[in-house]
């Protein structure tokens, strides 16, 4: 006999199974067919935090970023520690040049999960594009001590390099930036 399932869990587990139809067109890179069963998906349920997260990264691949950015916040409206939405917000404020709220929002990530390498990442790239270096270093790096997968880790490194952050580039440093 099956153990019964808590409320939460049985919510959760019924909120995957509503977006499974989605994922399987996402998968496929069918985007646009994606954006119409999620759609559907929100209309039965406004409180499903993973077809809102879809639902983002369907309009991010479909270059919507402004949109990508208002699902990702509905999704952490209706489930406060959805790491995944947390870190795509940043990733789209940095696409949108909105750096200050990027890092805002990759540093929010950590404040719930520290240490976590994909907040991380988020927040290096937004302090790379802003010029923080010291700060990028620090979160990059971080990135990699995290067990970054390896064609992430190798981006990683490249970009450190390309902006002259690599761990042992400190003549590129303005004073305090160590």
């Amino acid at each position: 006999m099956a153990k019964p399932r808590s409320y939460v869990e049985a919510r959760d587990h019924a909120h995957w199974d509503a977006v499974e139809e989605a994922t399987e067109l996402i998968e496929a890179g069918r985007h646009e067919l994606a954006l119409f069963a999620l759609k559907s998906v929100l209309e039965k349920d406004a409180m499903n935090p993973y077809a809102y997260h879809l639902l983002g990264g369907c309009l991010h691949e479909l270059g919507q970023l402004v949109a990508a950015r208002d699902a990702f916040e509905a999704a952490v409206r209706v489930s406060p520690d959805h790491l995944g939405a947390r870190v795509a917000i940043s990733h789209v404020l940095r696409e949108l040049g909105l750096l200050e709220e990027a890092e805002h929002q990759a540093k929010n990530a950590l404040r719930r999960f520290p240490k976590d390498g994909e907040a991380m990442y988020a927040l290096g790239l937004a302090q790379a594009e802003g010029g923080k270096r010291a700060e990028a270093r620090k979160n990059l790096q971080g990135f990699l001590d995290a067990g970054a997968e390896l064609e992430a880790a190798d981006e990683v490194r490249v970009i450190l390099s390309t902006l002259g952050l690599a761990e042992n580039d400190t003549e590129n440093e303005g004073p305090g930036d160590s």
